[in-house]
């Protein structure tokens, strides 16, 4: 007969729980949307299953489930790779910005944004390049500098501006196929090569321009905008999700909370 010893809950017990449900609520809030929240609610059950059958002395089922729970904890980091690289991305980049702002011994540190991003200049290309139909991707980089993207294309290292934003997407010329990178209010490269994304939640209806604007948003903290070649729809990638179909004014607005604000 199996003898339960409940021992008295302690502060620290608590803490413990408190800090666990905080936890979960962020993984949560991380993997909401994707496939990656499904896998690891059904790994969570066989958890609980595998504690259960543990608990209660049944050794055969126990190991053959803790087999699974030990293969299935290199599988979790294998299938997570994008969300886990993201999540150390976002405490390295929060990380960086509370140091920026904080003090060294009697030196007080700010972090002062030099350079605002010209949204205007943006927000009028991109009008023109929907208004034509033209296909267009452009990833401005935040505090991930993708140097590694950067050098997938041909560097340029020029000021923004809306008719050369607009040349380089002309269909008749040689750097049209591909991203622009911009770092600030400079173009750094044309014709990059992005990380298409395997989100199977994407709508078969997007092609590899809108697949690789998500890709790019899901392994960096880079924000994303597409135009659409059938429709010249405007459309925003951040964080590995997509806003369709958008106006120049929410454009503009986007583009100010992002980098201005």
């Amino acid at each position: 007969m199996i003898e339960l010893a409940i021992q008295p809950l302690r502060l620290i017990d608590f803490i413990d729980i408190i800090l666990s449900c905080v936890l979960v609520y962020f993984i949560y809030k991380m993997l909401k949307g994707t496939n990656a929240l499904s896998i690891l609610i059904a790994f969570f059950v066989l958890f609980i299953i595998w504690r259960i059958v543990s608990f209660f002395q049944m050794h055969i089922l126990s190991e053959i489930i803790g087999q699974f729970i030990s293969v299935g904890a290199i599988g979790i980091i294998i299938i997570f790779q994008p969300e886990i690289r993201r999540f150390f991305t976002m405490i390295g980049s929060k990380s960086m910005e509370r140091g920026k702002r904080g003090k060294f011994l009697f030196w007080k540190i700010t972090n002062k944004k030099e350079n605002n991003l010209n949204t205007s200049v943006l927000v009028q290309a991109y009008q023109h390049l929907s208004q034509s139909k033209t296909g267009a991707l452009i990833v401005l980089s935040k505090r991930n500098d993708l140097e590694s993207i950067i050098h997938t294309g041909e560097v340029l290292d020029c000021e923004i501006n809306s008719q050369l934003i607009e040349t380089i997407f002309f269909k008749n010329t040689p750097l049209h196929d591909g991203a622009l990178i911009i770092k600030g209010n400079t173009i750094k490269a044309a014709r990059c090569i992005l990380p298409v994304s395997t989100n199977y939640n994407i709508p078969a209806s997007l092609g590899l321009r809108h697949r690789s604007g998500i890709g790019i948003t899901e392994q960096t903290d880079a924000i994303s905008i597409m135009v659409s070649e059938q429709t010249g729809n405007i459309s925003i990638a951040k964080a590995g999700n997509l806003e369709e179909n958008i106006s120049p004014t929410r454009l503009q607005e986007f583009l100010n909370n992002e980098f201005n604000s």
